[in-house]
């Protein structure tokens, strides 16, 4: 079902390949280092992460809900916990086709991974995904499909502003910063810019909010995840 909505992955795939090439071949980007892709690769590499597995899933979802589509599931004997298992392990796959494009454009405009810094990455991308997974699925459990979609898209914005994807995580006043750094994409932005721009170890505040929200938010939503 994932692979079908051709739309979807579009957005999902050049979206993100617009805004590396983009931005930085116009340097708008503020980075402490000298080449702005250093700073936004993995920033772009986070955003690809939060766009497919908050909001193309939480929206995916929520529709199948509210089409009937998961009052079906709901009679056989898939459980809740199957399928939104189901459900995040279909955005792994979808993030590793993204890695599969972003990469190579990433490598064709200057950027050079640290070495020894993917394993780090890989860890911080599947702890992400969980806890997006189960914050987009939370929303499309409890809420209604056209509230979803403006509450998924609101919530993808607002983590944006707040993440240090695009934008050093510095520029941002300071009580805003430590609200951040309590948010799963602020976390990840952080550890991918260490683990593969930086080459610096990743911050042990990024690995408990990751872990934090990995557990919280897939729990929250088995919890409260309605079929119809």
């Amino acid at each position: 079902m994932t692979l079908r909505r051709g739309e979807s992955l579009l957005l999902t795939v050049a979206i993100p390949v617009i805004l590396l090439v983009f931005l930085s071949e116009i340097r708008l980007v503020p980075s402490a280092v000298s080449d702005s892709v250093v700073f936004l690769a993995p920033g772009i590499l986070a955003l690809a992460v939060m766009g497919t597995s908050l909001v193309n899933l939480s929206i995916a979802t929520g529709f199948e809900r509210g089409y009937g589509v998961l009052k079906r599931l709901g009679a056989t004997p898939l459980g809740r916990p199957s399928l939104l298992g189901a459900k995040i392990a279909a955005v792994v796959v979808v993030e590793v086709l993204q890695a599969v494009v972003l990469v190579p454009v990433g490598l064709a405009l200057g950027w050079r991974p640290t070495a020894g810094g993917a394993g780090l990455a890989v860890v911080a991308v599947l702890l992400a995904t969980a806890g997006f997974g189960g914050l987009g699925l939370f929303l499309a459990g409890v809420l209604r499909a056209e509230v979803n979609l403006a509450a998924a898209n609101g919530l993808w914005l607002l983590l944006l502003l707040v993440s240090g994807m695009l934008a050093p995580l510095s520029k941002l006043p300071g009580g805003l910063q430590g609200l951040s750094k309590a948010l799963p994409a602020a976390a990840l932005a952080d550890a991918l810019h260490r683990s593969l721009g930086l080459g610096t170890s990743v911050p042990g505040w990024a690995w408990l909010v990751l872990v934090l929200w990995a557990i919280g938010a897939p729990l929250a939503a088995a919890a409260t995840f309605r079929w119809e």
